[in-house]
C-alpha cells in the first residue's frame, strides 16, 4: 500500500497544492475540495496542529532593551546636527519578547516549511497595495489554533461529503477545523 495518493500530478505539482490547500484550510477554516485531495491535506494539517498543540507553551519571556529613533508627529526620524553632521536621535525602550526554546523553533522552522505567505487586505481597499498586512501564519498556529485543542488528542479536522461535482462526478467535500 501506498504511503500518500499521487493525485495524478508530478511531485513538485502536488507538493504545491498541498501545500496552498492546507495554507487555505487553517487560515479559513474550512474550504471545498475533492474527497482525495481532502484525506491528504487532513494528514498534513493534524500533524501541523499536532506541532502546534506540543509546542505552544515552549518559550520564555525576557525583556530587552532596544534602540528606537524618535520620530516626529508626522512619521519623520527626529535629527540633530553633530560635529557638522546629522545624526538620528534614539531613545532606549525596553520590550518583552518571546524567546523559543530549541524544540519550538524547529517546529517553528517545520510549519515556515508547509505555509505559503498569506497577504491580508482590508476590505475598504480591495485590488489596492496599500495596508496590505503579511499574516504570521506560525503565530496563528501557537496563539489561536493550538489554544483550541490543548485537551484533544488528535482528530483536528472533519471532512463532510457534500456531493458529486457537476463536471466529473468527482466526490466534493468540505474540509474544516472542528
Amino acid at each position: 500500500m501506498a504511503k500518500y495518493r499521487k493525485l495524478g500530478r508530478t511531485s513538485d505539482q502536488r507538493k504545491a497544492l498541498l501545500r496552498s490547500q492546507v495554507t487555505a484550510l487553517l487560515y479559513h477554516g474550512r474550504i471545498k475540495t475533492t474527497e482525495t485531495k481532502a484525506k491528504e491535506i487532513r494528514k498534513i494539517a493534524e500533524g501541523m496542529i499536532a506541532m502546534a498543540v506540543r509546542e505552544k507553551d515552549n518559550f520564555e519571556t525576557v525583556t530587552v532593551k532596544a534602540k528606537v529613533p524618535q520620530k516626529t508627529a508626522d512619521g519623520k526620524r527626529v535629527k540633530e546636527v553633530v560635529d557638522g553632521k546629522k545624526k538620528t536621535v534614539y531613545t532606549e525602550v525596553e520590550k518583552e519578547i518571546k524567546k523559543d526554546a530549541p524544540s519550538r523553533l524547529h517546529a517553528r522552522r517545520q510549519m515556515l516549511k508547509v505555509f505559503y505567505p498569506i497577504k491580508e487586505v482590508p476590505a475598504a481597499n480591495a485590488g489596492k497595495k496599500k495596508n496590505t498586512k503579511e499574516v504570521d501564519m506560525v503565530a496563528k498556529m501557537f496563539d489561536e489554533i493550538a489554544p483550541k485543542y490543548t485537551g484533544r488528542n488528535g482528530g483536528y479536522t472533519r471532512i463532510v461529503k457534500i456531493g458529486p461535482r457537476k463536471g466529473d462526478a468527482a466526490m466534493e467535500v468540505i474540509i474544516e477545523l472542528v
